[in-house]
């Protein structure tokens, strides 16, 4: 017996089954989850997933929640469903919370009744949580309304899976063939059959008819025909699932209503080296104009190894007349220890604040604090020429700044005569990812732009990939300031737009700039046709 006499075994007798929430989490798009989805999400013991569901929102499971993917794609199925069943029943028996994570909705072609009736059969709790499912959010994406005043007010959902030329088939083909709107969800490997069903019971040839791929993401892509051309089209173009079907006139309307994938950065994959708390924001700007932001964080911001500069500042906080913040994270870290140490914003009674740019004073406005300067020249040069008009003779201004930082700041300030205390308030370190992560993602050809937003984010990157390390030629370089941008030339990097004003909004604005002025016509900046 393992362990011999020194094991001791213990058992739990659950009085109680837990509960499954077997949860629609929308077609792709994360933001189409619903909330009532994520609350319960939020509840969960074991999650669930299936292939289609976006991983972004396992972050809404709780940091002990065990995740088991469920997948299948192609015929290869990780579980089958039976075992899928018998993991829900089994979970569920165990006293666990468990979240069935289906993409889309579960009860439209998701095969989430079968499990509510693996459940129901064994007595156990189950709730569902309809999603957005993907047979109307995908079109509606690709710009396809599928009713429409004047068009048609009749719409159909189909499942592409069944093979329309099997002996007994389940759909009524006569009957599809007179409704305004199709749309065959998993239909590509059977687009022949499909289509010359359509035809044969009377659906012209000439309908207009769509495929979409991945709709709803920035991967999205959409080839239009006719019910006579799509599946040639798609075997022409090498189509492959998931897609989605739309057969009838409505599909036309996509020519004025595509609003998704006419987005300035539609598709184009940017890679975010911000600190990964950090990054939330820029990957928020940069999917609002349709990108596909791919987190890859070369450092990580950490409490400083030693506080006493910062307790010695904060213990004779009186005697400042101005106090400088240079990055956004010197201001929570300089009042997360001012909090620890005792005090609060009544202690800063009487001295001035300047921050660097508009994202720094933003942090201290949270805390409700009006900046008294904030230069326009979000960098240390700007700074200088603010305090240039100033007698600053004599005055004690404290600066609470990154480990490692540039001394041009301190070093004019005082031979200007002022006293400059200088203190340490977090550190910059490198983020420890492993250069494999990206380096996949840059053979695969996903990554089109790489943006750096200090000089520290750019020297860790080669800390990873390597000092020999060399960007495919198709790969651009974004820069936030010239003290960034000047870091990544001399790593060797050919800058192809460099962003002077020190804004996350400045920067996505200047990325759309270049890439539309590279690539006219296009809306943005990969190269895609209507059609």
């Amino acid at each position: 017996m393992p362990g011999g006499n020194n094991e001791i075994k213990m058992t739990t007798e659950k009085t109680k089954p837990g509960k499954v929430y077997i949860i629609g989490a929308g077609p792709g798009d994360p933001g189409l989850m619903t909330i009532k989805a994520a609350r319960c999400l939020g509840l969960a013991d074991v999650v669930v997933y299936d292939n289609l569901v976006n991983e972004e929102l396992l972050a809404y499971a709780p940091a002990g929640a065990r995740v088991i993917y469920a997948g299948k794609e192609g015929g290869n199925h990780t579980l089958t469903q039976d075992k899928i069943n018998e993991l829900l029943v089994r979970e569920a028996l165990d006293g666990c919370t468990v979240a069935r994570l289906k993409g889309g909705d579960p009860f439209i072609f998701g095969r989430g009744g079968e499990e509510a009736e693996a459940l129901a059969a064994r007595g156990i709790d189950f709730e569902v949580i309809p999603g957005v499912t993907s047979a109307i959010a995908v079109p509606a994406y690709a710009g396809i309304p599928l009713t429409h005043r004047g068009v048609t007010s009749t719409v159909a959902f189909i499942t592409g899976h069944e093979d329309p030329t099997k002996e007994k088939s389940d759909i009524d083909w006569q009957a599809l063939a007179g409704i305004g709107t199709l749309v065959f969800l998993m239909g590509v490997k059977n687009l022949d059959q499909i289509t010359g069903a359509l035809i044969a019971q009377g659906k012209p040839s000439e309908t207009p008819a769509a495929l979409i791929r991945r709709g709803t993401t920035p991967d999205q892509k959409v080839l239009s025909g006719t019910l006579a051309t799509i599946a040639a089209r798609a075997a022409e173009n090498r189509f492959k699932p998931p897609a989605i079907l739309v057969v009838g006139k409505v599909v036309e309307l996509r020519d004025t209503l595509g609003w998704f994938d006419t987005k300035p950065l539609f598709g184009l994959g940017v890679v975010i080296t911000r600190p990964e708390r950090q990054a939330d924001d820029l990957a928020k700007l940069l999917a609002a104009e349709g990108a596909r932001p791919i987190a890859f964080p070369t450092i990580a911001i950490e409490p400083p190894s030693d506080w006493s500069e910062l307790d010695r500042a904060l213990a004779d906080l009186d005697s400042y007349q101005w106090l400088i913040f240079t990055s956004a994270n010197g201001v929570r870290f300089f009042f997360e220890r001012m909090q620890q140490k005792g005090k609060d914003v009544r202690d800063l009674k009487g001295i001035k604040i300047c921050c660097i740019g508009p994202a720094t004073a933003r942090q201290l406005a949270d805390r409700g604090i009006r900046a008294d300067l904030v230069p326009g020249e979000f960098i240390a040069e700007g700074i200088l020429k603010s305090f240039a008009a100033m007698d600053i003779q004599g005055m004690n201004i404290l600066i609470p700044r990154a480990e490692k930082a540039r001394d041009i700041l301190p070093r004019t300030l005082q031979a200007q005569g002022a006293q400059v205390t200088v203190a340490t308030a977090y550190r910059t370190v490198n983020s420890g990812r492993k250069k494999e992560e990206l380096a996949g993602r840059l053979s695969a050809g996903d990554v089109d732009v790489i943006t750096f937003t200090s000089s520290s984010t750019v020297t860790n990157f080669f800390e990873i990939m390597g000092k020999d390390f060399t960007l495919p030629p198709s790969v651009r370089v974004a820069c936030i300031g010239p003290v960034t941008a000047a870091t990544a030339k001399k790593a060797g990097l050919s800058v192809d737009i460099a962003r002077e004003e020190y804004t996350m909004e400045g920067l996505v604005a200047a990325l759309s700039r270049a890439l539309q002025e590279s690539a006219p016509g296009t809306g943005g900046g990969k190269e895609r046709k209507k059609g």
